[in-house]
């Protein structure tokens, strides 16, 4: 289909091509054109002056005239003819005055006054000078139309190596943004133009940015590792407290949501690493979600049906995790009524609250965004997490807003799903 596309580069270098082609040969043709019929008016003016000059000299010694030689008075003169004598420098000999007739009669007229108020009139056939001429540019015509045959095509066809490089060079950063970080453009051969310049400062932005992002990666992962440790001895030395007191629930509840937040973080990094395998089995949808919305303890309305639904072929621990999250962030986020219906391998969680923010439906989730004040309103890891347990499992998770208010997230566990 880019062969035949009007506005592949292909095609613009060839109409640039062929414009240029027909601007010479334009150029070319007038030049030719006006040197031809120069050249014919030349020689259809001498042939007619001397046709008159050997008039006069008969009429003059003999008094007669040749038969192709007309004496007239000036009043029987045409009168293009008598203005050109009436305009003639009078140190001129003779005025000349081209007939044209359609629809292939072509005359030059020539007369020189003579002795006793006369006027001699000769006159030549221009018609072979003019065909000539109208053939010369015919061939001019066909000329540039063979050319232009021969060059647009040779011109898509040499673009094609330029092309080339161009798509290879597309396909290259699709797969960057894709999360491709080793894709390379590499070197063009041994050509050194603009797209070589170009592919070399893509190649080095990915190469940049794929070491920029494994350092944060290892910085999170290592920061996360680090924090475990402290975390267990700090939620061990909180479950020592006081049952009944305020201030050890606080506690509890603080070093709970922060071992949770390191195990979230270590979760981003091991999905960022890529290092995340699915483990597929044969599930009943149904029972599995409504099984886990029912251990999260919230007021969510479940509908799946139960009877006659074949299995699903995927892994439960990692539907497991995206249900636990969606189900949250609607509740955290949002408002209820929740509900959660499964439809094959269709999993839709919906909330009836303000809607995913308008930054997320343009941009996907960004990770470490909260609802505060300060740092905007936002939703956390869960959603990141969400996305990137999909991507594991080669599934697709889609984020929306009902027309009737609400957020929607959209889990197809098949490609097929639609």
């Amino acid at each position: 289909m880019a062969l035949l596309n009007p506005r592949a580069l292909r095609w613009k270098i060839a109409a640039l091509t062929a414009a240029a082609c027909c601007a010479v040969a334009a150029v070319i043709g007038v030049l030719v054109h006006r040197s031809m019929a120069d050249r014919s008016e030349r020689t259809g003016n001498d042939r007619v002056v001397a046709r008159l000059g050997a008039a006069e000299r008969e009429y003059t010694l003999t008094g007669k005239t040749p038969l192709d030689v007309q004496v007239l008075r000036p009043d029987q003169l045409d009168p293009p003819l008598a203005r050109a004598l009436a305009d003639m420098d009078p140190a001129g000999l003779y005025a000349t005055w081209y007939d044209s007739k359609p629809p292939n009669s072509f005359w030059l007229w020539a007369a020189r006054p003579v002795p006793g108020d006369r006027v001699l009139v000769a006159r030549t056939d221009m018609s072979f000078e003019v065909r000539a001429l109208q053939l010369l540019d015919r061939s001019i015509v066909k000329a540039v139309l063979a050319a232009l045959a021969v060059v647009v095509p040779l011109a898509a066809l040499a673009t094609e190596p330029v092309n080339r490089r161009l798509r290879r060079g597309a396909r290259t950063a699709r797969a960057i943004a894709d999360g491709d970080l080793d894709a390379r453009i590499g070197p063009g051969g041994r050509a050194r133009d603009e797209i070589t310049e170009m592919s070399a400062a893509v190649d080095e932005m990915a190469g940049a940015l794929q070491h920029r992002l494994e350092r944060e990666r290892r910085f999170t992962a290592d920061v996360a590792h680090e924090l475990r440790t402290p975390l267990m001895g700090l939620t061990t030395a909180a479950g020592l407290l006081p049952e009944d007191d305020e201030v050890s629930a606080l506690v509890r509840d603080r070093a709970r949501a922060l071992s949770a937040l390191v195990e979230d973080l270590l979760e981003v990094s091991r999905l960022d690493a890529g290092v995340e395998r699915a483990r597929t089995d044969p599930v009943p949808l149904g029972e599995l979600v409504a099984d886990v919305v029912r251990r999260t303890g919230t007021d969510t309305r479940v509908e799946a049906a139960q009877e006659g639904a074949e299995p699903v072929e995927t892994d439960p621990r990692r539907v497991e995790r995206i249900v636990v999250n969606l189900v949250t962030n609607a509740h955290r986020h949002g408002a209820g009524p929740v509900h959660v219906t499964v439809e094959g391998a269709r999993i839709v969680v919906r909330d009836h609250g303000p809607g995913f923010p308008a930054d997320l439906l343009a941009e996907g989730p960004q990770r470490f965004r909260t609802g505060s004040a300060e740092r905007g309103r936002g939703h956390g890891l869960g959603l990141t997490i969400a996305l990137g347990q999909a991507e594991v499992l080669g599934a697709r998770l889609t984020c929306a807003n009902d027309p009737g208010g609400g957020a929607v997230a959209v889990l197809d566990l098949l490609p097929s799903a639609s």
